[in-house]
């Protein structure tokens, strides 16, 4: 009976846990929604020093509760280079302080009965109900994040129950008091279990939770928890490293820099811990009238005292740690340079994604940064492309000729996969729960990527007719090599607005990217009247005629596909201020 009275106690735990982790994210998930794209714009504007850097941190990451979101978004950023590495540290270390508030928000209202025996949870659920169904996508983001708060109370008061029932399996009391018995070795034990634990749920949040619990309920003294909670940090940095597996070096290096300075606070804590935990223990006794460290079993012992002391640690583990830290931020950003190499990037002429893996992210938001970072690598592929036309026309050798025709046809094959793949992505996005706003904004990104793999195609039928032209020995005498040369220019000069218009969405130079539509056309035109001309004149003949019209037209067909990316990107800008 023991062993399934244990194994009741371990199916209620687990339970209690998914609830708690689905609050967490509930509560996460909409912090962000209400804030997303202001968290964009706070972290690439406010990251110019350290401190601001810090600062930074510590408000995104206590407004979203999740340090692991903020890391994850960070690094995204370092990826594509819209943060330096210095100002992704500096943010790293704020949030390791802004995560302190979760611990604050389970010891001051989510244990000993604090949900109000779930009256609280009820009120703040039927509150939610009125933001859920007021049809505004950001009052159902706010009622989201109340109800995510108030199923987190309840997640508290069900990992509470188990733990009331503990003390009837000594023997789980006696394995956990064995292993407690080993001095400073049951400290790093309990450290490697913590980091261990955290990183097999992957959630820092609900580890504090369970060690608050049983901190509360006496199952773990004082010192274990604060080994527990060490770990924690070491663990929670798991999120961040798994996410940076498939980003570049500037990425990765961002994700190693949370695991060092994580590691280094632990490592110092260490060498203090002695002063630290009596520190703690008389402000806790002065707060609570009982220091963590007093008998569970006696008359006067108060049950918070231990909680409130671990939060206390959290909170000074964390911003000592940073206050000290940040003046070493150099010596920590080498640290990262020797755990990743520098090396070079996979070739442009090979086929790869750099921003968007095949997991999605926590909120459609931060999927959608990383679409747009690979929707600008794209982008940057087909300027790429369009630079090898010239050499077609030059090249005097076959093999030459030949080499430029092979990286162009491998160049539209890479297009053509980069299309599928960030349509499959931006599919899988708005197939979750997204808002009004990100699906307009899905739906611009997939009209944009159609028109970069049709500029992509259009490119590879220039080359072809190219080809065409030299087995054919057609040749074209200066004025219509002359004409085509400005007609590319003139594509050129509409490719390159169109990719400044694909880097800042919120300000779209949608009059410059009419203008060259416009001369575009208007070239285009010009040259066909010419060429009926000259057609009636019999300047040239018809093979001559028909290779030099088709290029022409081609390259007016490659300006439309150009003005559908930019009218596209507008298009997203006008749906987000409505």
């Amino acid at each position: 009976m023991e062993i399934q009275n244990i194994l009741l106690v371990i199916l209620n735990l687990a339970g209690a846990l998914a609830v708690f982790l689905f609050a967490m994210k509930l509560m996460s998930e909409g912090l962000q929604k209400i804030a997303g794209s202001k968290m964009r714009a706070v972290l690439k504007q406010f990251t110019g020093n350290p401190l601001r850097g810090i600062l930074t941190g510590t408000a995104v990451t206590a407004a979203i509760q999740s340090s692991s979101a903020t890391t994850v978004m960070v690094v995204s950023f370092v990826n594509a280079g819209l943060l330096s590495l210095s100002g992704a540290v500096a943010v790293i270390m704020g949030a390791n302080i802004g995560t302190t508030v979760t611990a604050w928000i389970i010891t001051l209202f989510g244990l000993g009965g604090g949900a109000g025996e779930f009256s609280l949870p009820m009120l703040l659920a039927a509150i939610s109900l009125f933001f859920i169904f007021s049809g505004r996508d950001r009052m159902k983001s706010i009622g989201q994040t109340v109800i995510g708060l108030a199923l987190l109370l309840v997640g508290m008061e069900f990992l509470q129950r188990p733990m009331n029932n503990l003390d009837q399996y000594p023997g789980f009391l006696n394995a956990l008091g064995t292993l407690s018995d080993f001095g400073f070795w049951s400290i790093l034990l309990f450290i490697a279990i913590g980091a261990l634990l955290t990183c097999l749920v992957q959630a820092s949040a609900a580890m504090m939770a369970i060690t608050l619990v049983m901190c509360y309920n006496g199952w773990i003294g004082f010192d274990v928890a604060v080994a527990l909670v060490m770990g924690q940090n070491i663990g929670t940095t798991i999120t961040a490293n798994l996410a940076a597996i498939v980003a570049n070096s500037a990425g990765k290096k961002a994700a190693r820099a949370h695991l060092v300075f994580n590691v280094v606070g632990v490592l110092f804590t260490l060498i203090v811990f002695s002063p630290l935990m009596r520190l703690i223990a008389n402000i806790t006794a002065n707060l609570t009238g009982c220091s963590p460290y007093a008998d569970v079993h006696a008359a006067d012992y108060n049950h918070e005292s231990v909680p409130m002391a671990i939060s206390l640690f959290h909170t000074i583990f964390n911003v000592g740690n940073t206050i000290i830290l940040a003046f070493f931020i150099p010596q920590i950003l080498k640290i990262v340079d020797w755990m990743v190499k520098t090396k070079a990037e996979d070739s442009e002429d090979e086929f790869h994604l750099t921003y968007i893996a095949g997991n999605l992210l926590s909120t459609s938001e931060l999927n959608l940064q990383s679409a747009k970072s690979e929707i600008e690598e794209f982008s940057k592929r087909v300027l790429r492309m369009y630079t090898f036309l010239p050499g077609l026309r030059t090249a005097k050798k076959d093999e030459d000729f030949n080499a430029i025709m092979e990286r162009i046809a491998k160049y539209e094959g890479i297009t053509d996969r980069m299309d599928m793949e960030i349509s499959k992505f931006l599919t899988k996005v708005g197939s979750g729960d997204v808002s009004v706003h990100a699906s307009e904004r899905i739906s611009s990104m997939l009209r944009i990527i159609d028109n970069l793999e049709s500029i992509g195609d259009t490119i590879y039928q220039i080359a072809m007719t190219r080809q065409n032209k030299r087995e054919d020995a057609v040749h074209f005498d200066s004025g219509l090599n002359a004409n085509l040369e400005h007609m590319r220019e003139l594509v050129q000069g509409a490719l390159e607005i169109m990719d400044r218009n694909l880097h800042d969405y919120d300000h779209v130079d949608l009059d410059s990217a009419y203008a060259a539509e416009h001369e575009i056309n208007a070239y285009r035109d010009r040259l066909r009247a010419q060429h009926l001309d000259a057609l009636k004149l019999g300047v040239y003949d018809y093979s001559i005629g028909n290779a030099y019209s088709s290029l022409y037209a081609l390259y007016e067909k490659l300006g439309d596909y150009v003005i559908n990316v930019s009218e596209a990107i507008d298009g997203s800008r006008k749906h987000s201020e409505d």
